[in-house]
């Protein structure tokens, strides 16, 4: 047998405990079939000596939004600016540079914060005065809010005072009763639905910016966490520009998806196929696991509640308001009526979906384990874990309730730096220790998975894994306990082993093992003595062995390093 690739004088973790290290490793069809003396004498038509850079499995994110991302690397991105003159200063800009008038197309922006600007929403007025008749949608980086012109309330016909609030959201009012701009959570979707869907190409184009993006940070796969309807889709059709983008070459890393619950519909079968719940699903009965090794579907997602920077996570006990003790009585709220979540949580089990209920507060949790819980006794568990995305608050009895059940969690370590602070003012100090946990996750013996929520946050894998360790926020603080700071090799196997196996894909990939997926990463050094991860660089990607990203600094030993016999070609 002759590999297709052969990669030598590496510093190799290969994140499988029966063999953590080796030096050299052999690819063929797009599989690891060797290591080290299991290469002896085997030639390769193609062979790289990597003088010592280090290789890791490939990176996972496990939770983040592709799609969103994509078209936000085309949009107006204000998260650079810094109070509220800036921001202002850029929609100015974007408005004159469209070279239109002001009353032409939508005004997209995304990366907005309040806590960029001292906590300041944008004043409606001074927005209005920009924009004039042209509506403007801004969205907030949590993804569970937006800011608006009137321009946009009054297409939506929802700019009157009187105008009743969705449920599971708000259209933020001030004391007189008019807009402020703001809307939360499900109020988004009035706005949104006068701009979605999004045309096929226009997302498969996003997707493509989004993939080679994450080449070039070392992602070999991610999870798109919602699809398909709710504030979260982009097209009912979004998974056929998956499918496209996969097709035309134009989807540069593995993708799992996740369908929004609110796309699944009831389906008809036999009786005996689902005898305690009416089943509810994707056409022709299709559901999680469905796909290959390169595009499956993944989880339905449900969102349970909110936020915790916008105060509307469901939690046990009041917000800070913002640390003050003249606290507001707020404990945020479930995304709809728990009973009804419940209802269409079992009917989508029912029909062999596993399920990624997205719980940051301590009472979405207690709701999320009570019905998977449930679900898994009456339906049996899934190969794929069913999973709390975020898990963000986390009570110290919900620990081993989540270990028992097999849950996996997806704690973002991404929001530590930018709003580790805020987070902290909102929470309180008698709180703190149950956000965002890490360490305490892996000793109760619960699947963690790294991901980033981008757009959300930061979804720099490296710079990921530092915050795991340090838990560092903007003003130097470590943010919430700080015995849940993780090890690096900890925070490496969250990218990678650990992803893999919240993913359901533990079996062929997150490990540098023989009969693996050959999807790997290399890094100029290793990150398990590096002082600092975050300043590592990624060298190469490469997904079933063919690189998707090599940056100017990987170089390969010249020829005559290389065995007689054996071709080299530098890349």
């Amino acid at each position: 047998m002759k590999l297709d690739l052969l990669l030598r004088n590496a510093d190799i973790i290969t994140m499988d405990p029966d063999r953590p290290t080796a030096s050299s490793l052999g690819i063929w069809q797009g599989r690891i079939v060797g290591l080290e003396e299991d290469l002896s004498g085997v030639e390769a038509t193609q062979v790289l000596d990597l003088g010592g850079a280090t290789l890791t499995p490939g990176f996972i994110d496990a939770h983040c939004h592709t799609t969103w991302f994509g078209l936000g690397l085309a949009e107006l991105d204000v998260s650079g600016a810094r109070g509220l003159e800036e921001l202002y200063s850029l929609l100015r800009d974007a408005v004159t540079d469209g070279g239109g008038t002001k009353g032409e197309g939508w005004l997209f922006a995304t990366g907005f914060s309040q806590t960029q600007h001292g906590g300041l929403f944008p004043d409606i007025t001074e927005l209005d005065r920009i924009t004039g008749e042209r509506p403007l949608f801004m969205r907030h980086n949590s993804g569970h809010m937006a800011v608006v012109n009137t321009a946009a309330l009054r297409l939506a016909g929802a700019h009157s005072p009187s105008f009743p609030d969705p449920d599971g959201g708000a259209i933020v009012r001030d004391a007189a009763g008019r807009p402020t701009g703001l809307v939360q959570e499900t109020a988004q979707e009035l706005i949104q639905q006068l701009i979605l869907p999004y045309a096929l190409e226009d997302i498969e184009a996003a997707l493509e910016r989004a993939t080679a993006y994450y080449a070039s940070e070392g992602i070999t796969s991610f999870t798109e966490a919602g699809v398909g309807g709710g504030w979260i889709g982009h097209s009912p059709a979004e998974l056929a520009a998956y499918q496209r983008a996969a097709g035309n070459g134009r989807l540069h890393a593995r993708a799992q998806v996740m369908p929004v619950l609110d796309v699944l519909h009831p389906l008809d079968g036999h009786t005996s196929d689902s005898p305690d719940a009416a089943p509810a699903g994707l056409d022709l009965g299709i559901s999680t696991g469905f796909g290959g090794d390169f595009l499956s579907l993944g989880p339905a997602k449900v969102f349970l509640d909110g936020s915790l920077l916008g105060e509307t996570a469901a939690v046990s006990h009041e917000f800070c308001s913002h640390g003050h003790k003249d606290n507001r009585g707020n404990v945020g709220y479930f995304q709809a009526d728990p009973a009804q979540l419940r209802e269409r949580i079992e009917s989508a089990y029912a029909a062999g979906w596993s399920i990624a209920a997205h719980a940051i507060g301590d009472r979405a949790i207690d709701l999320a384990l009570d019905i998977l819980s449930d679900c898994q006794a009456t339906y049996g568990p899934r190969r794929v874990p069913n999973r709390i995305e975020h898990a963000s608050m986390t009570r110290p009895e919900q620990l081993d309730r989540l270990a028992g059940a097999g849950i996996a969690v997806t704690p973002q370590a991404s929001f530590f730096r930018d709003g580790g602070d805020g987070m902290t003012a909102s929470l309180g100090l008698e709180r703190l220790p149950w956000a965002y946990r890490a360490a305490s996750f892996l000793e109760a013996g619960v699947t963690l998975a790294g991901s980033s929520d981008r757009p959300v946050a930061d979804g720099n894998v490296l710079r990921g894994m530092q915050a795991f360790v340090d838990r560092r926020t903007e003003s130097g603080a470590v943010f919430g306990n700080p015995a849940e700071r993780l090890t690096p090799l900890q925070a490496l196997a969250a990218y990678t082993s650990g992803a893999a196996e919240a993913t359901g894909s533990l079996d062929v990939k997150g490990t540098l093992t023989p009969g693996k997926l050959a999807d790997f990463t290399v890094l100029s050094a290793s990150p398990l003595d590096a002082p600092d991860i975050s300043q590592l660089r990624v060298l190469a990607t490469a997904v079933g062995g063919r690189f998707t990203y090599q940056s100017t600094d990987f170089h390969t030993a010249p020829a005559s390093l290389v065995p007689a016999g054996q071709s080299h070609h530098s890349l």
